[in-house]
């Protein structure tokens, strides 16, 4: 069995129930937003993040879930996919998992509007129900993401990145949905209980596992979403980079920061850089750190009670570092 579906065994009837509950809460007046939205829905990913929702609001209350729980997993997935929308907007990319991008087949106007549109339904569904503490969850996920990106883009015109900010960035960026998605979870079934900030920290060490892993990506030759060195040819500093910069002679480090401002679209000279930093250690320092964060994570689910959700999300925690894309 693949590993996601074994993940996801334990919750399979909430994920299917979640999935029709999701499309309606979609639904809109307008037929060309319909057509969209089918088109976003019958090219989903994995669903990680639904799957988190319900894994620890089943462990933390004994297998049980409720409609706040469906309703939490529904707006974590409007405003996530409301947020993948517009990035492909921003970073004018016309392919999303394999398939075209809502901006490649109907235009960044009309990709921009369905983003709103999303981000907006998932608001309206918390407000609708009461749900405020959800509501509260999802909108400072939102503003730190926001944030997150803009101090990447900060960063990445100067290039001045240590490895503390490298850590808030991805914290902001990625981490803070997963975060989201665990303390929601939580939230959902057991409100203002201490577990609903135990699941947002151990949501959070995942998410940052999980960029690092990402960061790895743009180093190795495995068959993924995006080829090799992209990373540097957008001049996005990632771990591996920033630990070689801050450690080699100051004439290794020049040539770096040259190469990556000045000869970042030279294919030769970005893999002369791949070449350096993993000569330089800097892959196994990630490796490092981004094990560090699992093993962190796996210790906050030491204090539950075993159960499948547990397992599953055992199993999450350890798929997130060994995935292969």
């Amino acid at each position: 069995m693949k590993i996601v579906e074994q993940i996801k065994q334990p919750i399979a009837y909430e994920m299917e129930l979640f999935e029709q509950k999701f499309l309606l809460s979609m639904s809109s007046k307008v037929a060309l937003l319909n057509r969209i939205t089918h088109y976003i829905v019958n090219r989903k990913g994995k669903q990680m993040r639904p799957m988190f929702v319900f894994l620890v609001s089943k462990m933390v209350s004994n297998g049980e879930v409720s409609e706040r729980t469906y309703r939490g997993a529904s707006v974590i997935e409007l405003i996530h996919t409301a947020t993948l929308v517009h990035d492909d907007v921003v970073d004018d990319s016309n392919r999303r998992r394999g398939f075209f991008s809502v901006n490649a087949l109907w235009k960044n106007k009309i990709a921009v509007l369905v983003g709103d549109y999303l981000l907006s339904k998932g608001l309206l569904l918390s407000i609708d129900n009461n749900d405020f503490d959800l509501l509260k969850i999802i909108s400072i996920a939102v503003r730190e993401m926001s944030e997150g990106e803009l101090l990447q883009i900060e960063k990445a015109r100067r290039l001045d990145i240590t490895e503390d900010i490298y850590y808030e960035i991805i914290r902001q960026k990625t981490a803070t949905l997963i975060a989201a998605c665990c303390s929601l979870g939580a939230a959902s079934v057991k409100p203002e209980s201490t577990h609903v900030e135990t699941m947002r920290k151990f949501g959070e060490l995942i998410g940052m596992a999980f960029q690092i892993k990402d960061d790895l990506f743009d180093y190795g030759q495995e068959k993924i979403g995006k080829p090799t060195g992209i990373d540097i040819k957008e001049q996005k500093m990632t771990l591996p980079l920033i630990h070689v910069l801050n450690k080699v002679s100051k004439k290794d480090s020049k040539w770096l920061i040259n190469s990556i401002k000045n000869h970042n679209k030279d294919a030769k000279r970005v893999k002369e850089v791949i070449a350096f930093v993993k000569e330089q250690g800097g892959l196994d320092y990630a490796v490092t750190k981004m094990k560090a964060f699992q093993e962190e994570a796996l210790k906050m689910l030491e204090p539950y009670p075993e159960s499948a959700y547990k397992s599953s999300l055992i199993l999450m925690v350890n798929y997130v570092i060994e995935r292969k894309k």
